[in-house]
């Protein structure tokens, strides 16, 4: 490891009449010999402390000793003292400046008549400049950047590191900033700050030692930090501690991109990982991960949803979720407590999926009809394990506001003697043909036709959008050649039609029989590094689910893998419906993670209506939880396997119509 060069500037007096603080100083010098404690290589810090912080003083500090740092050094900027935001001048500044404002810190000599502030663009530029000759560098700052606050603190022991404005404060310097017409660079450097940018950070006693709540937090979770621990986890476990003191004060990680800088080992290292799918830290609300109904997790009957410890443990480490909210999840730890004072990576292992609302209509009005839908749902009611009732269906009263999947059932009576139930979905189109109603038996029928439908809905909607994996790997559709799709005049892909649907249309053969169209698909990791681990799911109008096309396999990085092993995938209307005019739908899901995935859950026969079914075991079609782990030894369907921690996983729907020309 190269030498860390560390900047700390830790400001507690200032010039009369801005308030003074009492632990900047104690922060950068507790900073330091923590760091210098933990550090695997030489260690060179210079402090600037109370009067020696001016402006100008600073910058050349971070010009000359940060600057000293090349390739495979770290430099580090690490500020404790009093923050500020002032109007923008320029108009270019006014546009590029998210809230019309600038940001600063506030030096020694900043208060002073004539004096000026160091604004957060000009630092960014030193610090990037910085990290253009090769070293990693990062800064921390423990200070405000608020707008229209005051000085006065808004809890007894708590002061606010924030300096009002003064009145000859400038733009800044155009050499400074970022140069005209370019808009703001990209940082190359990591951010570790107190607050966001309209927030006040505080300082308080902690054990009769004043510090910064947020210094003192960072270093906490530096201290149980265990080896390798990147920004984000540091970060994570003291924005946790940190909510705990002040609820109104977030800390904020910059750039956040997943496989950036914020992903590297603190003060220094290689990406060795992607983020890890999430992080388990505890919270003022008790334990918490980072994952809510923003990043696709269902947030109604989150019950049997579960994450799981990514970092090697003798026997799985699980945390069960108990409310999902907008950004967050509030989770329990199944038989096991982990340490409080660290971020734990945990991986989504089990996702409890959403159920369908139901709603039964008699449009006729009539008894029969009425007595019919008595026994429907008691059906409904009893469709479940153990005769309870079924877990994948609510009955609901109004499906205007019925949130996702919505089946409609209008039972009436069918021509002839007897009642049917149409299975409609929200637009009131047919799931299915009607089904027959005329007794108990019937209506355990059409339960289980609802819950195969759910099912199959589930398997469709499927998604994880917040996954670094997404996008990663490439799904490419080609009309299949007779030389292979390896040949030089390998036709264009297919793309979709303005229905967002590939559309594939039969064709005539030699005798003028209609020719079914023929594909080639193939899978292309686009990453350069990860090996990932795809299933290509076929979703049929049928209401089946097969993973025939590609089962299951690893692809290395910018390697193909191709359905039915690159043989042509023949896209047809079933025989039964075959005619001019007619038409069959089928949706490709993509599955991607990083480890293998026990593909039996994502397996469904098609509807019919025949089956006798098996009410109340515990088959995939039944379950109400996708468990997202490696397969076990019975349930295994490919040949080669390779077990691993529940990882990150992603998917994409591509969904295609294949038309028979003619009719009307």
């Amino acid at each position: 490891m190269g030498t860390v060069y560390a900047l700390f500037v830790g400001i507690d007096d200032y010039p009369a009449p801005q308030r003074g603080l009492r632990g900047a100083v104690n922060d950068v010098e507790a900073a330091a010999g923590l760091l210098g404690a933990l550090g695997q290589g030489p260690f060179e810090p210079l402090f600037l402390r109370n009067g020696e912080a001016t402006t100008d003083g600073v910058v050349a500090a971070v010009r000359d000793h940060l600057g000293a740092a090349g390739p495979g050094d770290t430099a580090l900027f690490w500020f404790s003292g009093h923050g500020t935001d002032y109007e923008a001048v320029l108009p270019l500044h006014r546009r590029t400046e998210a809230t019309g404002r600038y940001q600063a810190l506030v030096c020694a000599d900043s208060p002073r008549e004539g004096g000026r502030p160091l604004v957060d663009k000009e630092l960014g530029r030193l610090l990037d400049a910085v990290a253009e000759r090769g070293a990693h560098v990062a800064a921390v700052l423990d200070c405000c950047f608020s707008g229209g606050a005051t000085r006065t603190s808004a809890a007894a022991g708590l002061t606010a590191r924030y300096a009002p404005p003064a009145a000859w404060w400038d733009a800044p310097c155009a050499q400074r900033g970022p140069a005209e017409g370019t808009g703001t660079p990209t940082a190359r450097h990591v951010l570790l700050a107190a607050g966001r940018l309209d927030q006040l950070s505080y300082e308080r006693d902690f054990a009769g030692v004043p510090h910064g709540v947020f210094t003192h937090a960072l270093l906490e979770a530096l201290r149980a930090a265990g080896p390798g621990a990147t920004y984000r986890d540091v970060l994570a476990a003291a924005h946790c501690a940190v909510q705990t003191e002040r609820a109104d004060q977030h800390p904020v990680l910059f750039p956040p991109t997943p496989g950036g800088p914020a992903d590297r080992p603190f003060l220094g290292g290689a990406v060795t990982r992607g983020r890890d799918p999430h992080l388990l830290r505890h919270g003022p609300h008790g334990w918490e991960v980072d994952c809510g109904r923003v990043h696709g997790l269902y947030g109604d009957d989150p019950d049997g949803t579960e994450f799981t410890l990514t970092a090697p443990a003798a026997a799985p480490r699980v945390v069960r979720v108990r409310t999902v909210h907008a950004d967050r999840a509030e989770v329990e730890p199944v038989g096991w407590e982990p340490d409080r004072r660290r971020a734990h990576p945990v991986a989504l292992s089990a996702l409890a999926l959403p159920p369908t609302r139901v709603r039964i209509e008699t449009p006729d009005g009539s008894a029969a009809a009425r007595g019919a839908a008595a026994l429907l749902r008691d059906a409904i009611g009893s469709a479940g394990p153990g005769g309870g009732p079924a877990p994948l269906l609510r009955l609901t009263g109004d499906p205007a506001s019925a949130p996702g999947h919505l089946l409609r059932v209008a039972v009436s009576s069918k021509r002839g003697a007897g009642l049917e139930a149409g299975v409609l979905r929200r637009d009131g189109s047919a799931a299915v043909p009607p089904l027959p109603l005329d007794g108990p038996e019937d209506a355990r029928r059409v339960a289980d036709c609802l819950c195969h439908l759910t099912r199959w809905h589930q398997l469709l909607t499927l998604d994880n959008p917040s996954s670094p994996l997404k996008d990663l790997v490439r799904v490419e559709i080609l009309p299949w050649t007779y030389a292979g799709p390896w040949s030089s005049d390998r036709p264009s892909p297919v793309l979709p039609e303005g229905s967002g649907e590939i559309v594939c249309r039969y064709g005539h053969s030699p005798a003028g029989r209609p020719q079914e169209p023929w594909l080639s698909i193939r899978l292309h990791n686009r990453s350069a590094t990860r090996t990932l681990w795809c299933v290509l799911l076929n979703l049929t109008d049928s209401h089946a689910a097969h993973s025939d096309l590609y089962p299951g396999h690893f692809i290395g990085p910018g390697r193909t893998g191709f359905a039915l092993d690159d043989r042509p995938v023949a896209m047809s209307v079933p025989a039964r419906r075959a005619r001019p005019g007619a038409e069959a739908r089928d949706w490709l899901k993509l599955i991607v993670a990083e480890g293998e995935l026990n593909t039996v859950p994502f397996h469904l026969p098609p509807w019919n209506p025949d089956s006798s079914g098996d009410r109340g075991a515990h088959r995939p079609g039944a379950d109400t939880v996708l468990r997202l782990t490696p397969p076990g030894r019975d349930d295994r369907d490919l040949a080669e396997a390779r077990p691993r921690a529940p990882g990150e996983w992603t998917t994409r729907t591509i969904p295609l119509r294949t038309i028979i020309p003619g009719g009307n």
